[in-house]
């Protein structure tokens, strides 16, 4: 029972609400997770799961790296994005292959070289650095190698039910087609192809490639219309306030980026990411770095707080009103991704700036002083008052 008293134990417990735990229980859970286990008394109502955790799933491992994923069968309520997080060692390669969902990454640590060509014999090659985005559309052929310095990255595609272990895969297509007929198509003996793997490679080894310069191939058609790739990091925020900044990425600035927006958003020690919410489609995160949590308001009095840390994914159902807090002393530092060509999002701040104070102070039952403060400019990333 002393063990029980111990103060750095959470209990399950608000005022005169709730009582100990008497079970055994995994208290590590318990401690990532304070507003689950005591949930702030503004939470109410049924509201369904929105986080799950990459440490929760299974892990394919293979000589040149790892990859897991979450996906609808991990995370019910995400139906439309599908995400993968992938190792892969220096020079290893994720073979050639394609799918039937567009592929957005987020380059977490080290660099790649990737392959794409569009449907016109156009390719396109470049080396990926931390903070670089890439898209793929469904369909067109790619790969990824990683470099001296291997890589880690974040995969996101517009389907909740993709699954990495489901792609097309060159190798894998060639192991199931007949000899002779693979020998007529490249107009070689079967001889010639003695060599072809009899199974799909998926990750696997090779040498670290060298400069980018001595891989790019010029074809017949020339250059595509818009680079795969972006800079994310580099072309800087695209609102910046004292208690952080966010940067956006959609088709707008991102052209090839038809079907994913994208924001990264950095919350630094006590600020939030403001009230709002999302006009056009659901919101779908994944925390980098830092401890946060979130309530969503799901309407007709439902709402649910959740905590986050590095490798959770978080997930906001379409036109429900949020905040994320930074609940550390480091910067929160999180990926707010959408399938949509386009990033939109609306501030409680700004909208009840842009009406008359009295019809605000009538619906608030708050005076001047409160409706003097509301700003007009969209301020995603609030500092807290002390």
């Amino acid at each position: 029972m002393s063990k029980e008293n111990n103060c750095n134990i959470p209990q399950p417990i608000r005022g005169d609400k709730g009582a100990t735990v008497t079970i055994p229980r995994n208290l590590e859970r318990d401690r990532q997770n304070p507003d689950m286990l005591v949930p702030p008394e503004t939470d109410h109502g049924t509201v369904d799961n929105m986080k799950f955790s990459f440490s929760d799933v299974h892990n394919r491992l293979e000589k040149g790296g790892y990859a897991r994923e979450v996906t609808v069968r991990e995370l019910p309520i995400s139906k439309n994005l599908a995400s993968v997080n992938m190792r892969l060692k220096p020079g290893a390669i994720r073979e050639l292959h394609w799918h039937k969902e567009a592929e957005w990454a987020y380059m977490l640590t080290g660099k790649a070289r990737i392959t794409i060509v569009d449907e016109q014999g156009r390719s396109f090659i470049d080396d990926v650095k931390e903070g670089d985005l890439w898209y793929f559309p469904s369909g067109l052929p790619h790969s990824i190698q990683a470099l001296k310095e291997g890589c880690e990255f974040l995969l996101v595609f517009d389907d909740g039910s993709f699954s990495e272990n489901s792609t097309f895969q060159v190798t894998d297509w060639l192991a199931h087609t007949p000899l002779d007929v693979i020998a007529n198509n490249f107009g070689v003996s079967e001889k010639d192809l003695a060599g072809l793997p009899r199974k799909e490679k998926y990750i696997f080894e090779e040498p670290v490639p060298g400069k980018l310069k001595d891989d790019i191939v010029e074809g017949p058609n020339g250059e595509v219309p818009y680079p795969f790739t972006y800079r994310l990091l580099d072309e800087g925020p695209t609102a910046e306030t004292d208690g952080g900044k966010v940067y956006i990425a959609d088709s707008t600035n991102f052209k090839v980026s038809k079907t994913i927006a994208s924001a990264l958003v950095v919350v630094e020690p006590g600020a939030m990411r403001e009230l709002h919410w999302h006009p056009n489609t659901h919101e779908w995160q994944y925390y980098i770095s830092g401890k946060g949590r979130m309530t969503v308001f799901a309407s007709d009095g439902h709402a649910r707080t959740f905590n986050y840390q590095a490798g959770d994914v978080g997930y906001v159902p379409f036109a429900m009103g949020h905040y994320v807090e930074n609940l550390g002393d480091e910067p929160l530092v999180f990926l707010e991704i959408f399938k949509d060509d386009h990033y939109a999002d609306v501030s409680l701040n700004q909208w009840l700036a842009m009406l008359p104070e009295k019809f605000v102070q009538q619906h608030l039952e708050l005076g001047k002083d409160f409706t003097d403060i509301l700003s007009k400019e969209k301020h995603p990333v609030v500092k807290k008052k002390c």
